[in-house]
């Protein structure tokens, strides 16, 4: 069942998200090395639940959750740009113990709805093309995501 968000369901969104996002972070750490991965996740075991967290509080009306058997296995952030009528889906991830699958395509599904019911015109999102990303950019596929742009990000060390 996808429901709409609720201040009690933050602590286990946000636990969601910290450990799906070990995997990319771990990824990231070996791309950039110790010291720039430092500089920009701060603190990887509790990165994601603060942006989780920042976002909720900023737009709990644009938040989802998956339930399943009253707990919660799913969470889906996104936001709406009424002047370009794009709806963005953000934060988003299944938990991985929950052992269910096409959680993901469903809470998609509810977020395209509610895209069309604000008028909107097109759906975004955004992720990597690393292999940490590789299953988020199948799930987004299947999803009907079809226009891709690809870019790069450069660093450098001064």
């Amino acid at each position: 069942m996808i429901r709409s968000y609720k201040s009690e369901d933050l602590p286990t969104i946000m636990d969601i998200g910290n450990r799906a996002w070990h995997e990319i972070y771990k990824m990231f750490r070996e791309a950039y090395g110790d010291e720039l991965f430092g500089r920009i996740v701060p603190n990887e075991a509790t990165e994601k639940g603060n942006q989780i967290k920042a976002h909720c509080e900023e737009h709990p009306e644009w938040v989802y959750v998956c339930e399943e058997g009253g707990r919660i296995v799913g969470f889906v952030t996104f936001s709406l740009d009424s002047g370009k009528k794009i709806g963005e889906i953000g934060n988003n991830a299944v938990d991985h113990k929950c052992g269910l699958k096409g959680i993901g395509q469903q809470m998609y599904k509810v977020v395209f709805e509610h895209f069309r019911q604000q008028n909107m015109l097109y759906a975004k999102v955004h992720t990597g093309l690393d292999y940490a990303h590789a299953r988020a950019r199948r799930a987004y596929e299947r999803a009907g995501f079809n226009i891709r742009h690809e870019d790069v990000d450069y660093y450098m060390k001064l």
